[in-house]
């Protein structure tokens, strides 16, 4: 499912138009991608949790050479899937 595809099936499911439901989910997205930036924990329960992480620096390969290379430390983006989404995904909703 791609964004338009959510879209069409929120709209669909809340009755509202296509239009508005694109503001909002983009009005979310956009709450999300800034409270993680900032460092903050995003939970949605039920759904799962957003939080920042980190990569530390490492040395790699590369695999057309072999060459040894120095790979940066990296701030990552980690989900945290929450129970209710685990098990319907699993086949448990009631």
């Amino acid at each position: 499912m791609n964004k338009q595809e959510l879209i069409d099936a929120v709209a669909v499911a809340t009755g509202s138009s296509k239009a508005a439901t694109a503001e909002a989910i983009d009005a979310m997205i956009g709450a999300i991608t800034r409270s993680v930036v900032n460092g903050e924990t995003v939970q949605l329960v039920g759904f799962g949790a957003f939080s920042q992480g980190a990569r530390a620096a490492r040395t790699g390969r590369n695999p057309s050479t072999g060459e040894a290379i120095n790979i940066a430390a990296a701030k990552t983006v980690k989900f945290t899937a929450g129970k209710a989404f685990k098990d319907a995904v699993n086949g448990a909703v009631k």
